[in-house]
């Protein structure tokens, strides 16, 4: 008994779209006149089609008989989608709570907070030459030299120091 492509989609509870698409993908076969044999066809269905795609088909074909219009799987449920709402929404709460009670700092603040403090030290180390060379010129003594150079880059690197110890405390 031939069939139409309508036809058939209603005998096995699928759209007429799916039918469509098994008979480009070779699933299943037209007769010469165009029409499907319904038994050939189920036939070849159930033979080229993957289980989960024909466990859809049976699940559909159920409610089509019983009335309903098929079931399309488009996405997680009410609930589940509920839930993953208030997942994120518990989430972004601990964050911000995290963040108002100082345990978190905002990236972009800490990347201003170091620049300034790392453009401060690259200045007074770039100064150092400077301030320093009138003071080593008048020096003859290797030894004094050196201190005086020992003496500009530990206040460099102590006061660096102190400024990196006044963003920790001051979470600017």
């Amino acid at each position: 008994m031939g069939m139409n492509v309508t036809a058939y989609a209603r005998h096995r509870g699928v759209s007429h779209v799916a039918v469509l698409k098994a008979i480009k993908a070779g699933r299943i076969v037209k007769e010469p006149d165009g029409t499907i044999d319904a038994v050939k066809a189920d036939a070849a269905w159930k033979q080229n089609t993957s289980q989960a795609q024909q466990r859809k088909a049976t699940q559909n074909g159920n409610a089509a008989e019983r009335g309903e219009p098929p079931t399309v799987n488009s996405g997680p449920s009410y609930a589940q989608s509920r839930a993953i709402k208030e997942a994120y929404n518990a989430r972004l709460a601990k964050l911000e709570y995290e963040e108002k009670s100082g345990a978190l700092v905002r990236t972009d603040s800490v990347k201003v907070a170091w620049f300034n403090v790392l453009r401060i030290l690259r200045d007074r180390v770039l100064n150092m030459p400077d301030r320093m060379a009138p003071l080593l010129a008048s020096e003859t003594d290797p030894k004094r030299v050196r201190e005086l150079l020992d003496v500009e880059l530990r206040q460099i690197l102590t006061d660096a120091a102190d400024a990196t110890a006044n963003l920790n405390t001051t979470g600017d």
